[in-house]
């Protein structure tokens, strides 16, 4: 929201200084994001030209003596067309930055004639576009700017310009009178008088308008609207102008200056339709398939069933609230015009901005929400401008609709504003900071009812009361106090959820994958792709036709990642991300996934090509790698796992598996993602991934003492010994695992498999599984016999739990 300090003082009457303005304005909640003091166009004077003599050896150049008020005429060459003696304009010395060229000027020759500076143009100054001559002024411009004076001052250019931020919960200073009125509440002046007087019309508008919404929701709750005869549409006055180009806008003429000064004004957008362009009456009405039309901004829209449009007999005129139609639009010749106020719904015309793509000052503010009893205001006040600029006989207001009453009372205890900021702020203070922000207070007591402004839809509570209360006052007022520690020691601060993804991150970054955060949506084929897609997933307002469904899966978004980086020279990446995934539309249906993907050759051991030779690429076994390190981290005793074959359909079956306590207890997914799947991805492959949902995960036991236990070091060395068991090839190597450890859990201390054989030495069906078990002695080393008594449970409790047997 940009304005300059002489517009603000149109509607407050205050003394104070730009600089005080700028930091009551942070204060209260209005962020300053820039503030231009004109100061570049300070060196610019007022200037006349004495005499204009041929350049002697360029034909399209003169030789200046220019009156500067310094009292010694100044030599300047000059290129323009229009550059005569006694010509009066705006001159910049050596030493002057014009901003127009982005130049600082010196002391140059040119064509062997010294020159000492230029009289400018209006684009050198950024004033306009006009750059064919010089600035050319009138003699009368002499008897209030006389020469040498500055040329700013006369020209209007002195005037600061503010930028602010506006959140979205604040549309009512999306216009400058809202911003007076905050400064004033602050105490910065006094607010001037915003009423407008009700223009008495000649005769009905005879242009009817009909809201025709059937049976669906209306998306136009009134809609004001009158003609106006007679006009003449030329240039909107210089005063006018200035104020539209200070703050970015390009003055086109003095109907459309109109409506964009009263927007900015008082936050109230209107539309203009050239009466005579309009065929019949008005019907404002939703959209219809195939029905197009050609904007302001040159560009044609199709429009759809979500989308408000006014139409008449030719067909659609304006996408309500968003941009008007160039068909009805108005130009110089335009001699009757039909001024619009109406109220939009704001959800709908956001959503008709983002899928059209259109970005204006109107849909800006309506979806925001305008303040509906600034309707008629605003229509009587542009029909005093137009009236008053371009002339003509006005008819009555014709409204359709009703114009809603708003009356939100709030019962507000003044002790709220101790007991949640800490503020004593007296209830006669109180009463005059909500009285000057619009919020008028009744009755008497600890508890008062405060009205709430039409202006103010975001404030719905008590502590909203406070807000404003407190805003004004000064958050700066509120003092630091330290939070009480009390006499016993501090419990954790942050949930199992919030621990368990910190660790999780810190557990795969330490693996050597990144972080990527990615959308909550994606598209639909690829949420069904990881078992989404449901009807009560899907976005009833996406932000894009790509981002329409909630996510089942973090994988998806992670896929795409991968192939995005790929696609641009990083083939051997490893990604990671902790965030939230939705598998129903119900509070418990939203879950909380440690997911990673890895691709080409960046295992935890290495990354990418190396001069010893090629590297392997990814498998199944690291993302199982991953999966395992990130329940290790979380407190999951590993060493219980089972891994399955049944993992969902987005894996390579048999390069997956599912990590499980049991049949009730599934922690997550691992394996190599299917090549059908990478496929619809257009991801090169293969790619390896898991998933661990946090959720599935034991809650942690409550524990009397967070201390670790002691190292222990073995004294005695541990001792190694070689199993191999030809077992049928459809048993899984864990139950080998599993079943050897059992023997003397005591004494084992670990088991692995080193290799795996299936080849003509086999018979069909059969597989040689060879294992590594580590014993390790604590109270005695162990003897032949010790070691052939564990091998001997050892090979029975593989024998039984796999069928299988030694193997010679």
């Amino acid at each position: 929201m940009k304005f300059t300090l002489s517009w603000l003082k149109d509607h407050l009457d205050t003394t104070a200084s730009l600089d005080e303005i700028v930091e009551a304005l942070t204060m209260v909640g209005l962020e300053v994001e820039e503030v231009d003091d004109r100061s570049k166009f300070k060196p610019f004077t007022i200037a006349k030209v004495l005499t204009a003599e041929q350049h002697p050896d360029a034909d399209k150049l003169r030789v200046l003596s220019v009156d500067t008020g310094s009292g010694t005429p100044v030599q300047v060459v000059c290129g323009a067309p229009n550059a005569r003696a006694g010509l009066i304009g705006a001159f910049a010395g050596p030493g002057t930055y014009v901003p127009g060229i982005d130049v600082t000027l010196g002391t140059s020759s040119i064509r062997g004639v010294e020159s000492f500076g230029m009289m400018c143009s209006e684009r050198e100054l950024e004033v306009s576009e006009e750059h064919d001559g010089i600035i050319d002024l009138s003699e009368d411009v002499l008897d209030n700017a006389p020469v040498g004076s500055s040329f700013a001052a006369y020209a209007g250019l002195d005037d600061p310009m503010i930028e602010i931020a506006v959140t979205p919960n604040r549309p009512d200073c999306l216009g400058v009178y809202g911003v007076a009125r905050d400064l004033a509440a602050a105490g910065l002046g006094t607010l001037k008088d915003g009423s407008i007087a009700a223009v008495e019309g000649e005769g009905d508008c005879p242009v009817s308008v009909t809201l025709d919404f059937g049976d669906t929701e209306s998306l136009c709750p009134a809609f004001g609207l009158r003609l106006i005869n007679g006009i003449e549409n030329g240039s909107s006055p210089v005063w006018l102008q200035q104020r539209l180009k200070a703050i970015g806008l390009r003055p086109i003429n003095a109907l459309v200056d109109i409506t964009n000064y009263i927007t900015f004004d008082r936050g109230r957008p209107l539309h203009v339709f050239d009466a005579d362009k309009v065929s019949g009456n008005l019907v404002v009405r939703r959209g219809k398939a195939g029905e197009k039309m050609v904007a302001l901004d040159g560009k044609t829209y199709q429009v759809n069933s979500d989308i408000c449009v006014i139409a008449d007999d030719n067909g659609l005129e304006s996408l309500a609230g968003v941009m008007g139609g160039e068909d009805s639009g108005c130009s110089e010749i335009t001699t009757n015009v039909l001024i619009e106020s109406a109220l939009w719904e704001p959800l709908n015309i956001a959503r008709t901005g983002r899928d059209l793509g259109v970005h204006s000052d109107a849909r800006f503010r309506f979806e925001r929400g305008v303040d509906p009893a600034m309707m008629l205001p605003g229509l009587e006040l542009a029909t005093h401008m137009v009236l008053k600029l371009c002339g003509g006989a006005a008819s009555k207001v014709s409204v359709s609709g009703t114009l809603p009453e708003p009356q939100k009372l709030v019962d507000f205890p003044y002790s709220d504003i101790k007991r949640l900021t800490g503020l004593d702020v007296p209830q006669d203070r109180t009463n005059s900071i909500l009285e000057s922000l619009g919020f008028p207070v009744s009755g008497s007591g600890d508890v008062v009812q405060v009205s709430v402004p039409s202006w103010r839809p975001d404030v719905d509570g008590k502590a909203d009361i406070v807000e404003e209360v407190m805003r004004i006052v000064g958050v700066n007022e509120i003092a630091h106090r330290p939070i009480e520690r009390g006499d016993h020691v501090q419990g954790p601060i942050l949930t199992v959820r919030q621990t368990r993804e910190r660790r999780a991150r810190r557990a795969l970054a330490s693996r050597g994958m990144m972080e990527a955060v990615t959308w909550s949506f994606l598209p639909k084929d690829q949420a069904e792709a990881f078992g989404g897609g449901q009807p009560e997933l899907a976005l009833a307002n996406p932000i894009s036709n790509d981002l329409s469904d909630m996510r089942p899966s973090l994988l998806p978004n992670l896929l795409s990642a991968l192939q995005r980086n790929g696609d641009r020279g990083i083939n051997d990446l490893a990604l990671f991300e902790v965030g939230q995934i939705f598998t129903g539309d119900q509070p418990d249906d939203q879950k909380t996934g440690a997911t990673g993907v890895r691709r080409g050759a960046v295992q935890i051991t290495h990354e990418g090509r190396d001069w010893r030779g090629a590297a392997s690429n990814v498998d199944a076994f690291d993302a199982k790698a991953d999966a395992f390190g990130v329940l290790a981290e979380l407190g999951v005793p590993v060493a219980n796992l089972q891994v399955v074959a049944d993992a969902p359909s987005w894996y390579h079956p048999g390069r997956s598996g599912r990590i499980q306590l049991g049949p009730k207890q599934i922690f997550g997914t691992f394996g190599e993602i299917h090549p059908a799947i990478l496929k619809q991805f257009d991801v090169d492959g293969p790619v390896v991934g898991f998933e661990i949902i946090l959720e599935n995960l034991p809650k942690p036991r409550n524990k009397t003492s967070r201390t670790r236990p002691a190292l222990d070091l073995p004294e005695l060395l541990p001792v190694s010994r070689d199993f191999a068991f030809v077992i049928a090839s459809d048993v899984s190597a864990d139950k080998v695992l599993k079943a050897a450890k059992s023997a003397d859990k005591k004494l084992i201390q670990s088991v692995s498999i080193f290799d795996v054989y299936e080849g003509d030495r086999m018979e069909v069906g059969q597989k040689s599984v060879a294992i590594e078990v580590t014993l390790q002695p604590r109270d005695k080393t162990l003897t032949d016999e010790d070691i052939s008594a564990v091998s001997s449970a050892i090979v029975a409790s593989v024998e039984k739990a796999t069928g299988g047997q030694l193997r010679g």
